[in-house]
């Protein structure tokens, strides 16, 4: 891969919608996406001749967890090792904030089939003996047809 850079919170709102729609997800608005990305505590992006091809997102409290809430590969970059470096830098960024003598929690809900790769960086899949299953709720506004 020739011309690759990581940039560190500087992921805008087009570029973020964009990630998003390549694989995929959800659709924000923009009004929700610029939230989100103000509400991080930080973002990667991961960029190849300057083009966007990766971003990750965290959010948390900085002191005692952290969520990986946003992990995107965009379809052309995948399996050229961009995911893997896009959680490499959110996990030592994590570990730059952990305090001495503390310990930080570092999670994350990943897609169905997905689990081997955050394996491979140390996350536990749960429920375990002492962990039970992760839960959500989603609140729904949108108008019903």
């Amino acid at each position: 891969m020739s011309e690759l850079e990581l940039r560190e919170n500087v992921i805008d709102v087009d570029t973020y919608l964009k990630l998003r729609a390549s694989v995929g997800w959800k659709k924000l608005t923009r009004k929700q996406a610029q939230a989100a990305l103000d509400g991080s505590l930080f973002t990667v992006g991961l960029y190849i001749a300057d083009q966007p091809v990766g971003m990750g997102r965290l959010v948390g409290d900085g002191a005692v967890i952290c969520y990986i809430q946003d992990l995107i590969v965009h379809p052309n970059a995948q399996h050229l090792g961009v995911g893997h470096m896009l959680i490499e830098r959110l996990i030592e960024y994590v570990d730059s904030l952990t305090e001495d003598g503390t310990e930080m929690m570092l999670d994350l809900m990943c897609a169905k089939g997905r689990e081997e790769f955050y394996s491979q960086h140390g996350f536990l899949a749960r429920p375990t003996d002492k962990l039970g299953p992760g839960m959500i709720q989603y609140l729904d506004k949108r108008k019903k047809e």
